[in-house]
C-alpha cells in the first residue's frame, strides 16, 4: 500500500475564480486607501459668508474664496506680511498672509486664499489672485479686435 499522499489539485476553473476575488479585494484596498489619503489633503472651498456661519475646526486646511475688499490692505512693519479683508455679498472675513503677494492680487479683485481658521482670522499660506473677464494678454493689448483674431488663428 502507497503511504504517500497527493496534494489536493485545484481545477483550472477555481483557480482563475480565486485569482480574480483575490485582484478584487485589491483594487478595493487600494481604492480606500487612495479615498482616505484624499480625504485628509483636500482642502474645502468656502465663500466668506460660508465660512462666518459654518467655521471648519481650526487647522483645517481650507480655501477662502472672494473679493478683496477696497481700502483694507495694510502692510505690517516686518514689510512681507499683509493683513485684509475678503468679502462676498454677505459677510467680511480678516485674513493675514506672511510671503509676496501675486501681481494680480489688488483691491477690489477676486482671490483664492489657501490657509487656515486661527480664531476669527483666517491664516492664509498662499494666494492665488484671479484676473477678471476682460483680460488681455500684455502682448495683445493694443490689437485691434481683427488683428488679435488673425494671431489666434495662426497658432492653431
Amino acid at each position: 500500500m502507497n503511504t504517500t499522499m497527493k496534494p489536493p489539485v485545484i481545477k483550472a476553473k477555481h483557480q482563475r475564480l480565486v485569482l480574480i476575488i483575490l485582484a478584487l479585494v485589491a483594487l478595493v484596498g487600494a481604492g480606500m486607501l487612495a479615498a482616505y489619503a484624499l480625504s485628509k489633503q483636500a482642502a474645502y472651498f468656502y465663500l466668506p459668508s460660508e465660512l462666518v456661519a459654518k467655521p471648519p475646526e481650526a487647522g483645517r486646511a481650507v480655501r477662502l474664496g472672494g473679493m478683496v475688499e477696497k481700502g483694507s490692505i495694510k502692510t505690517l512693519p516686518d514689510g512681507v506680511t499683509i493683513n485684509f479683508m475678503v468679502k462676498d455679498d454677505k459677510a467680511r472675513v480678516p485674513v493675514r498672509f506672511s510671503g509676496i503677494t501675486p501681481d494680480l492680487f489688488v483691491e477690489g479683485s477676486g482671490v483664492v486664499a489657501e490657509g487656515r481658521m486661527e480664531g476669527t482670522t483666517f491664516v492664509a499660506d498662499n494666494l492665488l489672485a484671479k484676473h477678471d473677464e476682460k483680460y488681455v494678454p500684455r502682448e495683445m493689448k493694443n490689437m485691434s479686435t481683427a488683428e488679435a483674431k488673425a494671431v489666434i488663428a495662426e497658432t492653431k
